[in-house]
């Protein structure tokens, strides 16, 4: 079922889905079968992860299945594009889900039929309240709801009401159908709840077939019998919907009696997992799109250069509770450095260039150096163009030749420093313009120390990372940061967008990176040295127009 075997690398904590379903083996059951049914409505996001490695992972543990499953019961919000997007999604994470993709809307015939087989049972009616005359009839969670003046229509009419909806005799909103249950009880759901709206809406797999649609409710619990689904496993809102989802399974011809069990859902600090405010981010152009690397999203986490494995390894260090928690923003970072740390590649791209020219170098002659393309691991070598011009960082220079070595690891006038897989250089001089500002600086190499220790007991203060000037590329590099500053942003007073990170983003376009860089594929992750973890954008990066993304940096200074 997966395609990423590294998956069980992370101990995984105790479950307490797994402990149901060994006693449910112990107990006689063959197969596993589990799903995960997003409504296309949105792009999904690491909350979304969380259940997608819970639903494929259990599955795959027990030698079972996992069916993808669009719970499509809603066709004004519902778009392809989101549906095209899921299935990357899930593919990108490592998983394989059974048979064909499946949506609610396959099963549209069999729902209105079991809708008629209620209504045939007495056990369903169609209701002409308004919207706000249900609403008040509903009662509240301390007060009784009141039945419908419509609940004691006879099946014969109910089976012409409903048929006379599905043919779009009605408008919208003008009556439903709903489920005769309790309007007593002391759970909402159960108090008379909606199974059909009208809605008179293509839809992106039904065209025009329909124009009454099922609730998410009466769809669900069917789809899972349907499908032979033996474990249906939610998120913590949907525990009140449970004995709804059982009065369905025990009152309908269904051909599987699945259960239902809860998990808590997955929150992080510093950011919003509700697909609404994720869409009004989008919609308002506070973020370039659901795939902005910038967004909590499985295509924005993606495009930043986190990886499938890292994601999933995050994923599998969560509890599966009954409750719901917050993890800390750092806690998933660590995941996502460490997996960086072990597989990016080592490169060297200077953001702030200064020009260094190495006088006693020949002008026009270029030497190729090797580099290791990791420092600890077998990835092979890469080749550096050595030349007269080079570009440091202008952070690394400073006039002050005062300054302590153990302190500052800069390059001053007249010390020496090491380049990065070359020679040692020592400062000699500096070139100024005419305001005084520093533009190039002078140094000359010292011969035989590629590689090796200077003879005469020179000691460098510090090695530096560098690119030539002529060979290498220009590279534009987008930094990233979080895109809210405050911990919970969608909590407490005022709007949430008034807690977005106005330094969350910004644009270098005069970078200079390694000439081998730009024919990167894209998605292909490196350590930019001494800068942090960078991606070559999976979009815009090409040899023409080099791109890189920021992942992330070389260790935690949210929090200073």
């Amino acid at each position: 079922m997966s395609n990423n075997d590294a998956s069980n690398t992370v101990k995984q904590p105790t479950n307490f889905i797994h402990q149901v379903i060994e006693q449910d083996q112990q107990q006689g059951l063959e197969k596993v079968v589990t799903r995960f049914p997003p409504e296309p409505n949105g792009y999904l996001h690491i909350g979304h992860a969380k259940s997608i490695c819970l639903n494929f992972g259990t599955a795959e543990k027990y030698n079972g299945e996992c069916n993808l499953r669009f719970d499509d019961t809603n066709p004004g919000k519902e778009e392809q594009e989101y549906v095209d997007a899921i299935m990357d999604d899930v593919r990108w994470l490592g998983f394989s889900w059974a048979g064909e993709v499946r949506y609610a809307s396959d099963y549209f015939d069999t729902f209105y039929a079991w809708a008629q087989h209620l209504i045939k049972a007495g056990k369903a009616y169609v209701c002409d309240l308004s919207p706000e005359q249900a609403s008040e009839y509903r009662g509240w969670a301390t007060e009784p709801g009141k039945n419908s003046p419509f609940r004691e229509r006879s099946a014969e009419e109910n089976l012409d009401l409903l048929e006379r909806m599905k043919n779009g005799e009605f408008d919208e909103g003008s009556r439903v159908l709903r489920a005769k249950i309790d309007m007593a009880s002391p759970n909402m759901n159960l108090r008379d709840p909606i199974l059909y709206r009208i809605r008179k809406q293509n839809h992106h797999q039904t065209g025009d077939k329909w124009c009454i649609y099922p609730s998410y409710d009466f769809a669900h619990g069917q789809e899972d019998a349907i499908e032979g689904v033996t474990h249906s496993i939610c998120t913590l809102e949907f525990a009140d919907h449970r004995p709804l989802y059982e009065w369905f399974i025990e009152n309908l011809p269904v051909p599987s009696t699945p259960r239902q069990y809860e998990f808590g859902r997955l929150n992080i600090n510093y950011t919003v997992t509700s697909k609404r405010k994720l869409k009004q981010l989008v919609d308002e152009g506070h973020v370039s799109g659901w795939d902005d690397p910038r967004m909590p999203t499985i295509q924005g986490m993606r495009r930043r250069g986190y990886s499938p494995q890292a994601v999933r390894n995050f994923c599998d260090s969560l509890a599966v509770a009954k409750t719901d928690g917050t993890v800390d923003m750092a806690q998933f970072e660590f995941f996502i450095r460490e997996d960086l740390n072990d597989n990016a590649a080592r490169a060297m791209c200077v953001m702030n260039p200064l020009k260094l020219i190495i006088t006693n170098f020949p002008e026009g002659e270029v030497e190729m150096l090797s580099a290791p393309v990791h420092p600890q691991k077998e990835m092979g070598s890469r080749e550096l163009p050595f030349t007269r011009e080079l570009y440091i960082d202008r952070a690394d220079f400073s006039e002050d030749s005062t300054l302590s070595r153990k302190k500052f690891r800069l390059l001053v006038p007249g010390d020496y420093m090491r380049l990065r897989s070359a020679y040692v250089i020592k400062a000699d001089e500096v070139v100024k313009d005419a305001a005084g500002e520093i533009i190039e600086v002078h140094a000359s190499l010292l011969p035989g120390t590629v590689g090796e220790n200077p003879e005469g007991g020179i000691k460098p203060r510090g090695v530096m990372h560098w690119v030539s000037a002529t060979e290498g590329k220009q590279a534009k590099v987008r930094i990233y940061d979080r895109l809210f500053n405050v911990e919970s942003p969608d909590k407490g007073e005022g709007d949430f967008l008034n807690n977005i990170n106005p330094d969350s983003f910004r644009e270098i376009d005069n970078c200079w990176v390694e000439p081998g860089l730009i024919n990167a594929a894209p998605e292909t992750a490196f350590q930019f040295e001494r800068e942090g973890y960078f991606v070559a954008d999976r979009y815009q990066h090409t040899p023409e127009t080099p791109v890189f993304n920021k992942t992330i940096g070389l260790r935690d200074t949210w929090k200073k």
